[in-house]
C-alpha cells in the first residue's frame, strides 16, 4: 500500500497560507475549480485534473472530485484552522500560532481525526460500514495499533474493524458476492484512513503490515485519555473487602485527572468484572455514579480523582447492588507518567475475579466451599452454572498483573 502523497502538516501549514485573508467559496461550499487547479500543483496533493483514461479525456468539473485536495480542506476545517463564512474560507486566527508549532499542529490534526469522517472514506457506488460507523471503527483501528508491540498485519486490521462494525447490521440475507463486496468497500476505507494517519507520520506502513510511530503511540494515548510524560498520575490499591482465601487485590496507576466514570471502566477491566451491573463511588460521604436516575448520584464525569482526593485516603467502589461488591480504594502516592509506559496500568495484583452473580461475598465464599467438596450436593449444579467440567478448572488464586494489563489495553477510549 503507498504512502499518501506529501506531508500533511506541510500541506495544511501551505494550504492556511495560500487562503490568507480569505478565499471564495462555490455556491455548495467547496474550493472553486480554478482554485483547485492551483492548489493540486502549490500542495502537490497528487489529484489528477482531467485525467485521461485510455483515449478519453475526463474534465473535472468540481473540486469535490479531487480526494486529496476535499480530504485536506476539511481536515483543516475540522483542525479549527479554517472556517467557512458567508461563502468564504477564512483562517481561523486564534489558532494561527499551531502553524509554527509542529509538534502541536500535528497533534490538533490527529485529534481532529474523529470528525473527518465523511471526507476520508469515500467508498464508491457501495458505501463500506466503516464510513457509516467511522468514529467506532477508527478507535478500533488506532486501539488494536496501541495494543501491539509489533506490526500489524493489514489483514488483521481489516477484520478487527469488521468485526466492530458488522455486529451494527443484519448481513443474514446479503448473498455472498454482496457481502463480498461490502467487505472489499470495508477495507479499501480501511487502507484510506492508514494513508491519511501515515500521512501525519502517525502510522509506518511496511508491505503488508503497519504499526503506530513514536508520534502516532503518544497521540494515540492521548486520545485515549492517557497523561503526557512527566504529568501526574496516582498509584491506588483496590481491595475487595470481606473476600480471603485468597485476597482479591490490584494495584494501580491511573492519570491523576482521571474522571470517575472512566476510573469505573479501569476498574471493570483491572478486576475483571464484566460491566453488566449499576455502581456507585462513595467519597466523604457522597455518592457518585449517572446522573438523572432516582438514587440521585452527584455526576461522576464532572469528578476527578485527584481534586477529591490526597494521599492516604480511602474510597468505595461498589458494584453489582444485589450482590453489593465493596472496593475499598485508597490513594497510596503521587508519581509522574513515564514515557513508553500505558495507562491506566497494573503493576500487581492477586487473587481471581468472582464470578458475576454469584451472591456477593458470602456467595463466593460458599461457592468456594461447594466447588472444593465434589461429594456436596450443589457441586455439579455449580459446575454446570459456570460453565466448568472440571472443579480443578476453577482457580480463585489464578491472576497475573499482565491478564489485566492487556484488558486496559483494550479499554475503549473516552
Amino acid at each position: 500500500m503507498g504512502e499518501a502523497v506529501g506531508s500533511t502538516v506541510e500541506q495544511v501549514r501551505a494550504l492556511v497560507g495560500w487562503v490568507g485573508t480569505g478565499r471564495k467559496l462555490t455556491e455548495t461550499g467547496r474550493v472553486t475549480l480554478a482554485d483547485a487547479r492551483a492548489l493540486v500543483e502549490l500542495l502537490d496533493t497528487g489529484d489528477r485534473m482531467d485525467p485521461v483514461i485510455g483515449d478519453r479525456t475526463f474534465k473535472t468539473k468540481s473540486s469535490e472530485e479531487l480526494y486529496h485536495l476535499t480530504l485536506l480542506v476539511e481536515w483543516t476545517k475540522a483542525a479549527r484552522l479554517l472556517r467557512t463564512a458567508g461563502g468564504r474560507l477564512l483562517p481561523v486566527k486564534k489558532n494561527a500560532r499551531l502553524l509554527d508549532r509542529p509538534g502541536e499542529l500535528r497533534g490538533a490534526l490527529f485529534a481532529a481525526l474523529p470528525q473527518i469522517g465523511p471526507a476520508v472514506t469515500v467508498s464508491g457506488w457501495l458505501e463500506s460500514l466503516f464510513a457509516h460507523e467511522y468514529d467506532r471503527g477508527l478507535r478500533t483501528l488506532l486501539q488494536r495499533l496501541y495494543a501491539a508491540t509489533t506490526p500489524v498485519p493489514l489483514s488483521d486490521l481489516q477484520e478487527v474493524v469488521w468485526q466492530a462494525v458488522s455486529p451494527l447490521y443484519v448481513l443474514d440475507d446479503l448473498s455472498p458476492d454482496r457481502l463480498r463486496h461490502l467487505r472489499t468497500a470495508n477495507d479499501h476505507d480501511i487502507q484510506r484512513v492508514l494513508k491519511a494517519l501515515a500521512s501525519l507520520g502517525a502510522v509506518h506502513v511496511a508491505g503488508e503490515s503497519a504499526e503506530l510511530t513514536a508520534d502516532g503511540r503518544t497521540e494515540t494515548a492521548r486520545m485515549r485519555g492517557g497523561p503526557e510524560p512527566g504529568e501526574a498520575v496516582l498509584q491506588i490499591l483496590v481491595e475487595l473487602a470481606d473476600v480471603d482465601s485468597p485476597r482479591v487485590w490490584r494495584r494501580l496507576l491511573v492519570p491523576a485527572a482521571i474522571s470517575l466514570d472512566r476510573l469505573h471502566s479501569v476498574i471493570q477491566d483491572a478486576m475483571g468484572w464484566q460491566n453488566c451491573h449499576m455502581y456507585a463511588f462513595t467519597i466523604d460521604g457522597v455518592q457518585y455514579g449517572r446522573p438523572g436516575g432516582e438514587l440521585g448520584f452527584r455526576d461522576e464525569r464532572t469528578a476527578t480523582l485527584a481534586a477529591l482526593l490526597k494521599p492516604g485516603t480511602h474510597f468505595v467502589y461498589t458494584y453489582d447492588f444485589g450482590d453489593s461488591w465493596e472496593h475499598l480504594i485508597t490513594v497510596e502516592r503521587f508519581e509522574t507518567a513515564s514515557a513508553g509506559l500505558h495507562y491506566p496500568h497494573c503493576m500487581d495484583g492477586a487473587g481471581a475475579c468472582p464470578p458475576e452473580d454469584c451472591g456477593g461475598a458470602p456467595g463466593y465464599s460458599d461457592l468456594k466451599v461447594i466447588l472444593a467438596d465434589p461429594a456436596h450436593e450443589e457441586h455439579h449444579a455449580m459446575l454446570a452454572w459456570l460453565g466448568l467440567l472440571s472443579a480443578t478448572e476453577f482457580a480463585p488464586g489464578r491472576f497475573t498483573p499482565d491478564e489485566a494489563n492487556a484488558r486496559l489495553l483494550h479499554l475503549t477510549a473516552p
